[in-house]
């Protein structure tokens, strides 16, 4: 029997979508390491699995660049602390997942000491700031990436990168039940219903809820029988949603649900969503949506010169042709939002279904297990 210690993986995650692959990635490697330790900083499903999280989820979650400066003496603070507590206590190997700006430079720092690194989830280096893949291959041994074209820019540029495919991909069937999800909501199986989904982040909430509201506020004119249904992720969401809710249009009837996203998703015909992550949750639901998205104006200004994409929504990006509507900035009005919604409510999508489908099939690939053999081989384990 081996004398072996148990393994430490140091783990950090900036916010909800990362709290769920660092548990899958958790989950695998508990099944091969029964006994090890997980520190850093996780979210709620992660802590549920055992990790010990050093700061709150929430000290991370930050988008935007105008925001992030406005919080950017204490994310250095946080860093420096945990740059100390690594190096002093060290782990077999640091995964960083997600939140780039603040894990590349906390992975440099801790590979420099001689601690092996990975990030989980590429940055978006295919998209703008193309340079910073020299930063990344500085400061990672292994780039865990969720997109295929992800690793042929990473091939390009000679740079240590494996596909493992997105859990997302792996958790969602093949088919969503809407009747199913509507008998578990308790919503009514015969109605439409359109899902109201600004987003995850307090500041989504306050840049598109109102434009999103109005925007069901003019279907509902047209279409006196339609419904909606809106998915918040927590208590906090909830009740900002709310205050938002009953003071721009109290007379519209929502059923508002807290921590079912995907179920919320599949019970409904269409969605008005946030861009993100959960633009990929729809299209593996295989639901037709609406992608809009705000920033603040410096943010946006910034971002116009610096980014080149043609989309920006993770479905058309990846089929690499325009799947959904989208929407940013300034195009985002109740009327143009109105405009697109309305055919994808009542129209069939089969067609959008298919692509789809085949966007499911590429990203199913066992990820969290892939994910955690890459970790376990980079370890020498």
């Amino acid at each position: 029997m081996s004398n072996k210690p148990a393994p430490v993986f140091a783990i950090i995650v900036g916010e909800h979508s990362g709290d769920t692959l660092g548990a899958g990635l958790m989950q695998s490697l508990l099944n091969r390491f029964p006994d090890a330790k997980f520190v850093g900083i996780g979210g709620p499903k992660m802590e549920k699995l055992g990790f010990e999280s050093l700061f709150a989820m929430e000290e991370l979650a930050v988008m935007g660049i105008v925001e992030v400066l406005g919080r950017l003496r204490r994310l250095l603070q946080v860093r420096k602390e945990l740059v100390h507590y690594f190096v002093n206590n060290r782990p077999d190997v640091f995964i960083g997942i997600d939140a780039p700006d603040f894990n590349l430079g906390l992975e440099l720092r801790l590979k420099q000491q001689g601690i092996k690194t990975v990030h989980y989830v590429s940055p978006s280096v295919w998209a703008w700031r193309e340079k910073r893949i020299f930063k990344i291959d500085k400061a990672t041994d292994m780039v865990l990436s969720l997109l295929p074209f992800e690793k042929e820019f990473y091939d390009k540029h000679q740079v240590a990168c494996t596909f493992v495919g997105h859990p997302l991909a792996d958790q969602i069937p093949m088919h969503s039940s809407r009747s199913d999800a509507r008998a578990e909501l308790g919503l009514d199986q015969q109605a439409t219903y359109l899902a109201i989904m600004p987003g995850s982040r307090g500041s989504e909430l306050n840049m598109l809820l109102a434009d999103f509201l109005d925007t069901a506020r003019i279907l509902k004119a047209k279409y006196p029988e339609l419904k909606f249904v809106a998915p918040v992720i927590n208590d906090i969401r909830e009740q900002q949603f709310n205050e938002i809710w009953q003071q721009h249009a109290p007379e519209l009837d929502i059923s508002v649900v807290v921590n079912q996203t995907d179920t919320v998703m599949a019970s409904a015909n269409c969605l008005l969503t946030a861009s993100g992550t959960v633009t990929l949750e729809g299209a593996l639901i295989k639901r037709p949506m609406v992608v809009a998205y705000k920033f603040n104006w410096l943010t946006a200004i910034i971002g116009r010169i610096m980014v080149k994409l043609e989309w920006f929504s993770l479905p058309n990006l990846l089929a690499k042709k325009s799947l959904l509507p989208e929407l940013l900035q300034e195009q985002v009005t109740p009327d143009n939002l109105a405009k697109e919604v309305e055919p994808l409510l009542f129209e069939e999508q089969q067609t959008l279904i298919d692509e789809f489908t085949n966007i499911h099939q590429t990203l199913k690939q066992n990820a969290s297990e892939k994910a955690a053999d890459a970790v376990v081989a980079l370890m020498g384990a």
